[in-house]
């Protein structure tokens, strides 16, 4: 048996990057930069008008109030994607639309609001705004060559409108991980169907394709197979087949029908450890397949299942796509922690803000089979073992859950944990730099339209 430690750093020896794609902007949502973005224009492309109103001379129009306005003469109309037909000399103006590109000679924009309107073949202006006011010039947000985005970026809703604004098709990205799940069990229904007997409902099957969805992954395959050698043997293969990762749930232990080991050494899995000094989930396998593919081999209890996919195969989904793994934070605790005597201790919890400082708790309910323990919660406590309860007050490990936000108005959320962002002041706890140390050199590339 191994520590969690040992196991993390076994594991962190078997992941590397997936192959780069390049893939269609529309299905990239999720994914991983894989080279850092230029400008390859800049923004805007050209002086415009920021408002909708009239291009003017500020010289001509310096002097202009409400009881004495300044007359010019209306040259044409600008609207947004057309081309200035003229320029504005003494006295003229142009009647221009939000986005449009500014006439020669012109400098400044009158808002309509402050005009006679528009329509006339002449405008009366009744407030001079200042010198070179609201016109958005050529460059002042980016400028061509400019590092827009950065390798390693996942991409979000931000990064996509980024990327199209400047006329980016593709982008090159990690390959999303394919991650087959193979629960096992006699016992196991899907829900919807009747429960008879000592039947139960398979809850892995769903809490752990969520999560691989939430880490940028995609479904390979879901499978479940009965307490059958043969029937897991055929399952596993399949999934083996089709699958950059291969999460199993039940059959790990040393029940008499806990086969999985074996099925997966028939198979060519290579062991690297079997049990971590952990609670829950000490049975716990991890090994690699022939072409490099992970397995991990989880317990089938469903809070010892997600603990152990939340702290192993997490990590290892995001250095599969070259991306340092989010950051966990310290908090203190505001109750004791029921910690184990001889193993670490993982325990579903609450974190929240108060006074500037991060305090936590575990959840009620303790134990491996309590999937209700989850409800309410939004963080993975976890603490060394003690021979006695930890007391409150003592800093202890938070890992924020995915789908997680602290409960206190300007916390962080996930997110900003994710990158490192700092929650407490400096002598409060504070966001952990946890990396999973897999990195690249920068290549960068520069969209053009």
């Amino acid at each position: 048996m191994i520590d969690v430690r040992e196991a993390h750093r076994r594991i962190a020896e078997a992941v590397h990057p997936l192959p780069v794609v390049e893939s269609m902007l529309e299905t990239v949502q999720g994914q991983v930069l894989a080279a850092g973005i230029t400008a390859g224009f800049s923004l805007p492309r050209f002086d415009n008008a920021a408002m909708d109103g009239f291009a003017v001379r500020w010289e001509d129009i310096a002097e202009a109030r409400e009881d004495e306005p300044v007359r010019l003469e209306v040259n044409g109309e600008i609207a947004a994607g057309s081309v200035p037909d003229g320029a504005v000399g003494k006295g003229g103006c142009f009647q221009i639309m939000t986005g449009a590109p500014m006439p020669e000679g012109a400098d400044t924009v009158v808002i309509y609001e402050h005009t006679s309107g528009f329509g006339g073949q002449t405008v009366d202006i009744f407030r001079a705004p200042g010198p070179r006011a609201n016109v958005r010039y050529a460059g002042e947000e980016v400028r061509e060559g400019e590092l827009l985005l950065s390798k390693g970026m996942r991409l979000t809703p931000a990064e996509l409108g980024v990327l199209a604004a400047f006329g980016c098709r593709t982008a090159q990205v990690y390959r999303r991980p394919r991650v087959g799940i193979v629960t096992v069990g006699d016992e196991l229904r899907m829900p919807g169907e009747p429960l008879e007997g000592a039947s139960i409902y398979n809850s892995n099957r769903y809490s752990l394709a969520s999560l691989v969805t939430a880490a940028g992954g995609e479904i390979a395959g879901l499978w479940n197979a009965p307490d059958s050698p043969p029937a897991i043997r055929d399952v596993l293969g399949e999934a083996l087949r089709s699958s950059d990762m291969l999460v199993t749930a039940g059959g790990v232990s040393t029940g008499e029908y806990d086969f999985m080991q074996r099925m997966l050494t028939e198979l060519g899995v290579e062991q690297k450890f079997w049990r971590v000094a952990q609670k829950p989930g000490k049975p716990f396998f991890f090994g690699t397949a022939a072409d490099g593919s992970l397995v991990f081999g989880l317990p089938g209890n469903p809070v010892s299942a997600l603990v152990c996919f939340l702290e192993y195969c997490m990590p290892a989904l995001s250095g599969m796509q070259n991306e340092p793994y989010r950051g966990k934070i310290e908090a203190v605790l505001a109750a004791p922690f029921p910690a184990d005597s001889k193993r670490y201790r993982f325990l579903f919890g609450r974190v929240w803000q108060k006074d500037g400082r991060l305090l936590c708790e575990a959840m009620p309910k303790t134990e491996s089979h309590m999937i209700t323990s989850l409800v309410g919660a939004n963080c993975l406590l976890e603490a060394p073992a003690s021979r006695e309860a930890i007391p409150g007050g003592t800093v202890v490990t938070c890992n924020l859950l995915p789908w997680s936000t602290l409960n206190q108005s300007g916390a962080t959320n996930y997110h900003a944990a994710r990158f490192g962002y700092f929650v407490g002041g400096a002598r409060n706890p504070h966001v952990l730099f946890v990396h999973s140390g897999f990195s690249a050199p920068s290549v960068l590339f520069s969209c053009r339209s």
